[in-house]
């Protein structure tokens, strides 16, 4: 773990802990990195409800509610899609937080239109969805490696900004 992934963990955590909030993840790209990062720290069952890795557009679809009509309009990596799987997963667990990763990691699978290290990052809340699209450069353990860290950063953001609107 990097000490910038660390702090970011940190953060995240104070300030779950503090607000006695929760949040769940949906990963596709990452493969459950997410989940294992956020259950890295002691204490961390306070805040973590669970995860779901749904690799498969069919798992997209079955457990998370993705639309058939938004995979086949938009594509598995798009905000589109990485909206519904947050949406999903924070309806299936209850949680103040839901993250959802979809992206290519690569070295295959790239296109023109959606090269290798496309990834799409959304954050839900009880307001409603943002979501974030990054190029990241590198090999596929950089690209997963920094989709988990670019993620809590959104999350952090999010959090810190609710807070100042209490």
């Amino acid at each position: 773990m990097t000490a910038e992934l660390f702090t970011v963990l940190h953060d995240v955590h104070a300030q779950l802990i503090e607000r006695h909030q929760t949040v769940s993840v949906a990963e596709s790209c990452t493969g459950g990195l997410l989940g294992a990062a956020l259950t890295e720290r002691p204490g961390s069952s306070a805040y973590f409800l669970g995860g779901i890795q749904a690799y498969a557009n069919s798992v997209k679809e079955e457990l998370l509610g993705v639309s058939h009509e938004t995979l086949l309009s938009f594509g598995a990596v798009s905000e589109e899609v990485a909206s519904e799987m947050a949406l999903g997963i924070q309806r299936l667990t209850g949680s103040d937080w839901a993250l959802s990763t979809t992206g290519i990691a690569g070295p295959d699978g790239g296109s023109e239109e959606k090269p290798v290290g496309t990834v799409w990052v959304s954050v839900a809340d009880s307001v409603g969805v943002y979501s974030q699209k990054f190029l990241l450069d590198g090999a596929r353990p950089n690209v997963r490696n920094r989709t988990v860290f670019e993620a809590l950063s959104i999350l952090l953001e999010r959090l810190s900004d609710d807070e100042d609107d209490l």
